[in-house]
């Protein structure tokens, strides 16, 4: 079977409940989105995997949950309401969301206050945890239109929003790490502080 069907070359593309749509839709922009999110954790990964910070494996499994986000966007639930198998098989488990939270409470717990906006820094890992952050941002803004129309359900645009804020504390944690400084951002300058806690 080769890779390309020629079925898109026309602009449309099919969900999983059969339906065809244009690749302009919102339903494919976020899909874009969250793929262009799984792209950019498997970079910071691999960086975390290098630096033995530990996030390797949370990183891999939340790549894991994008697959079922995306599923979950795929299978609009609006539309597919004569297809029950087919939401009930792409139903998204809020126990994620949970893990989620646990996991920045713990990493949280392990840095110092902060009272200041940081620049993106901190090392190859932390900076890629950044740019995760950024994405994960946009993935979720794309995700509202869906979520205003009933067409995702609620665990996703809590997971999409849970995600920013670990990887924000992901970031400094590989900083720490690593002993690298963060740069801070205080009164249009920037001051290099150490994320040591002692």
């Amino acid at each position: 079977m080769k890779i390309y069907t020629k079925t898109g070359d026309k602009g449309t593309s099919s969900l999983y409940n059969g339906e065809r749509r244009s690749k302009t839709d919102a339903v494919f922009e976020a899909l874009g989105s969250v793929d262009e999110l799984s792209s950019s954790i498997g970079v910071a990964a691999e960086y975390c995997g290098q630096a033995g910070n530990g996030l390797a494996e949370q990183l891999q499994e939340i790549q894991c949950v994008l697959i079922e986000m995306g599923s979950n966007i795929a299978t609009p639930r609006q539309s597919s309401a004569d297809a029950p198998y087919k939401l009930a098989k792409t139903a998204f488990d809020e126990a994620h969301v949970a893990q989620l939270e646990a996991w920045i409470d713990a990493l949280d717990a392990t840095l110092p206050a902060l009272t200041n906006f940081i620049l993106p820094s901190g090392g190859l890992a932390a900076a890629h945890l950044h740019q995760c952050r950024s994405v994960a941002r946009r993935a979720e803004r794309s995700l509202v239109p869906l979520a205003a129309a009933d067409e995702v359900d609620a665990g996703v645009t809590q997971y999409a929003n849970r995600l920013s804020d670990y990887f924000f504390v992901a970031a400094r944690h590989a900083a720490k790490h690593e002993g690298k400084v963060e740069r801070v951002f205080v009164a249009k300058r920037v001051v290099e502080r150490s994320l040591s806690c002692e």
